[in-house]
């Protein structure tokens, strides 16, 4: 996490082992659990300074206190009082403590061990300037939803590989999310292909199937800018941040950090193009498309896995 709850949320959802990964994302039973346990890293992130009880904690995730502290524990890798005690400023602060030679060092040596997002292995090629100008004109793009570790999983693919990946919370999520997806690419064809999506679904959220003898590709469909942007938020090593003006600067445009900003938060493949690891200069939590709990879910779920 990117900031002290974020670290704490995510762990918390890291801690799953990829085949208990696997299994809860088959049903409904993810989302259910997703959503108890957002309400507690909400409730956590907004009164820690209280240290609640594990009584009140239970409340919030409407189970009893013993079953509360399971489902917390299974999807943080840390129990609702450890996550209490690593929502700090300082925690947020550490993972910028190297941020001015993480960009320029991240790929000196190449792919790194099993602490990388991009242990995913991902390769990536942009859409030409004329294909993006004629907004996906021409490209035709499946969609389909899936149960994931942060809700409900919006994929999106091209022939040529994963262009899209939003969240929404539930059935009731579903329409604003695919209306914010497709009006980024108006001239699209949209196709609703769950047997298209799936397999990205599956593997983008299993850390047993990130392997370098089956890359994953996604495509990028956005400006020359964004997608300069999107590419350097792919060299930030997994379990650190950085921030706009680091961006900028590594861009050769340091008084480009509003445009970055912007850039960032049109970034269409969350989790994998990975804007949540981008901080506020101060180490504060900063704005995310998807949400901000969801944020510090995420950035705990990796912070598991380092």
């Amino acid at each position: 996490m990117m900031f002290d709850a974020t670290t704490a949320s995510l762990s918390a959802c890291s801690a799953m082992t990829a085949s208990d990964n696997a299994g809860r994302m088959a049903g409904s039973e993810t989302l259910d659990d997703y959503a108890r346990v957002r309400r507690a890293i909400r409730f956590l992130t907004e009164n820690w300074r209280d240290h609640p009880d594990l009584d009140r904690i239970a409340g919030v995730m409407d189970l009893n206190p013993t079953q509360a502290q399971k489902l917390f524990h299974r999807w943080a890798g840390l129990t609702p009082k450890q996550f209490v005690q690593a929502i700090t400023l300082d925690h947020a602060r550490a993972l910028l403590a190297d941020h001015e030679t993480v960009l320029d060092t991240a790929y000196d040596v190449g792919l790194s061990g099993p602490g990388r997002l991009h242990d995913l292995f991902v390769t990536h090629e942009a859409m030409t300037p004329g294909e993006y100008r004629n907004r996906g004109a021409g490209v035709e793009i499946a969609y389909g939803f899936h149960p994931g570790p942060f809700g409900l999983a919006l994929v999106m693919a091209t022939p040529r590989g994963l262009c899209g990946l939003a969240f929404c919370d539930g059935e009731e999520g579903k329409a604003d999310a695919l209306a914010d997806m497709t009006r980024r690419w108006p001239a699209a064809g949209f196709v609703e292909d769950e047997a298209r999506t799936a397999p990205y679904a599956a593997r983008i959220f299993d850390s047993g199937s990130w392997s370098p003898e089956t890359p994953l590709r996604v495509v990028m469909i956005g400006s020359d800018f964004e997608v300069r942007v999107w590419e350097t938020l792919l060299k930030i090593p997994f379990g650190k941040a950085t921030t706009y003006g680091d961006i900028a600067r590594h861009l050769g445009k340091p008084s480009a950090a509003r445009a970055v900003g912007a850039a960032v938060g049109r970034n269409p493949i969350s989790f994998v193009v990975p804007c949540h690891r981008v901080l506020g200069k101060s180490g504060a939590l900063t704005g995310y498309h998807w949400g901000l709990t969801r944020k510090r879910a995420i950035l705990g779920w990796e912070s598991g896995l380092v």
